[in-house]
């Protein structure tokens, strides 16, 4: 598909009303247009994978199109210096989380968690964290000694307030914990670190993620997987 026709499609979809409803979420709707998450996946399953548009749409600077963009990517022909580029673009969390759900297949990812982590801008600090939720998510190959590893950077990382950093580590928290019965023991132990820290960051950090790890429904699912 013709990147006009899909800016064209695009505009034609948007809603002044769910771009009210997007600002609700804490969404940057400067340059939103109003499509909602399910209807840019229809649209990015007809397009279907297409590298060279999904560049030209991220360039568009357009929320959507930058969306549309992270969907259709080729995560195989994906660069290092695009993550770069991509990362340092992001101005929104769920723009944000999009990326950092295709950026989690490249080989570029354990390596990249390592060097965002110690980033200072926000949302290029949060996609440290996103990136390893959905490696915990999508990575099954991958030994739990790489998530051990990434636990450090958590309790280092907790004491940040900025509130799109802090939900972004806690659910990294989280995913590890979700992983399988051991992880989720070293992470639920981790929670309990974080818990009796003295900031007000890692403490409910510590205590969210500590009721959800040790809660039933995550106990009993990971007891059905051994």
């Amino acid at each position: 598909m013709e990147y006009d026709v899909v800016m064209g499609t695009l505009r034609n979809m948007g809603s002044r009303s769910s771009v009210e409803s997007m600002k609700r979420f804490g969404i940057d709707t400067s340059t939103a247009l109003g499509i909602s998450l399910p209807e840019l996946r229809r649209l990015a399953k007809e397009i279907g994978t297409d590298q060279g548009l999904s560049l030209r749409l991220w360039d568009s600077g357009i929320h959507e199109a930058m969306v549309l963009a992270t969907i259709i990517a080729d995560r195989d022909k994906t660069t290092g210096k695009q993550l770069e580029r991509w990362v340092k673009d992001i101005n929104s969390w769920d723009v944000c989380d999009s990326a950092c759900s295709m950026f989690s297949w490249t080989r570029f990812a354990l390596d990249k968690v390592g060097e965002w982590s110690s980033r200072r801008p926000e949302y290029e600090k949060r996609a440290a964290f996103s990136l390893i939720a959905y490696i915990a998510v999508h990575r099954k190959e991958l030994d739990d000694g790489v998530f051990v590893g990434f636990l450090p950077l958590i309790i280092r990382e907790s004491a940040d307030g900025r509130n799109f950093v802090k939900k972004a580590v806690n659910w990294a928290l989280r995913e590890i914990g979700k992983r399988n019965m051991r992880l989720n023991k070293v992470a639920i132990k981790t929670a309990m670190h974080l818990k009796k820290s003295e900031s007000r960051s890692a403490r409910w950090i510590g205590s969210d993620a500590y009721r959800e790890l040790a809660g039933e429904a995550v106990q009993a699912r990971l007891r059905n997987r051994r």
